[in-house]
């Protein structure tokens, strides 16, 4: 066997899917961007039994009420993870296992995207489980341990994130609850409403997209719905854009968004900027600038 490395060639004809996160408040039309994606190719895994804002919807669902249930779906659409022992989740024999209780996994070819609503909800399905755990349960007292219970839950998240993130040649996109909180300082940041701590700030970097659904003002002073895309804006919305194709703003039509996702490459002088840093930025952390050299020297020191 000669060196698997995969050529530029390979790669470009390489189908892959856009791994993403839509976070916005409740209420704000999350589960309705389903009516704009293709009801044939696409599977609703409907966690919250939200389907009412879908209703008349034509697509198939699946309907998880278990963190068991979570798992299984993720392997099933993933394919087993050949690093995994037979014992782990998301392994080869847990994989067997699933195929053999719901058939064969290439009934699934005919979905291009699976929207998963939501994971807030997969969060407390899966911190219910965790609480059974031998993990959560004291050693000394015998009793819960919730310190065990949270570590835990991070790790089943992350695992069951990242194991739908490597479904290479299918579009996955999770929906959460966009929740506001305080600092220290009285200011305002906005995060995903997600059981424990360690999912919600590892999830940005497993993910490709992460998209806020807010509403904003247009030109007329009505508002409209509209997805931000880029980390770098005014109110400090979760986001990111690793197709380095998206503006800012983007009307929040889910399908319109994967399309241009999907488009053409843009070349690195487009998809980067380089702009010039203040000079005080370039000035190293321990040393004095020049900025206080002059004004020292103004002083009439010798």
């Amino acid at each position: 066997m000669g060196f698997p490395i995969v050529t530029a060639d390979q790669r470009k004809k390489e189908k892959s899917g856009i791994k993403g996160l839509i976070l916005g408040e409740a209420g704000i039309g999350k589960t309705s961007l389903l009516w704009t994606i293709p009801e044939n190719t696409t599977l609703f895994l409907d966690l919250e039994a939200g389907d009412l804002a879908v209703e008349g919807w034509e697509g198939d669902a699946l309907r998880p009420k278990t963190w068991q249930e979570c798992r299984d779906y993720a392997v099933y659409i993933g394919g087993p993870n050949p690093a995994h022992r037979p014992d782990q989740a998301y392994s080869q024999a847990h994989y067997d296992a699933v195929c053999e209780k719901f058939g064969d996994a290439k009934k699934l070819n005919k979905y291009d995207t699976f929207f998963i609503d939501s994971i807030s909800v997969a969060g407390r399905f899966c911190l219910q489980w965790c609480k059974g755990q031998p993990q959560a349960i004291s050693e000394k007292t015998g009793k819960l341990d919730m310190r065990g219970a949270y570590g835990l839950l991070g790790q089943e998240m992350i695992g069951w994130i990242t194991h739908l993130q490597h479904t290479r040649n299918k579009n996955i996109w999770l929906l959460g609850i966009l929740q506001e909180r305080s600092d220290d300082y009285g200011r305002r940041i906005f995060e995903a409403q997600i059981d424990g701590s360690k999912t919600g700030l590892e999830l940005p970097g497993i993910l490709d997209q992460v998209v806020t659904m807010v509403d904003v003002p247009d030109v007329s002073g009505n508002n409209t719905r509209v997805f931000i895309n880029h980390k770098i804006n005014p109110m400090r919305y979760p986001a990111k854009d690793r197709s380095g194709r998206l503006d800012l703003q983007e009307p929040a039509h889910l399908g319109k968004l994967m399309q241009k996702i999907k488009g053409p490459v843009k070349s690195a002088l487009e998809r980067l900027e380089y702009g010039d840093p203040p000079p005080q930025a370039m000035t190293p952390i321990n040393e004095p600038s020049t900025a206080v050299h002059t004004a020292t020297n103004t002083g009439g020191q010798s």
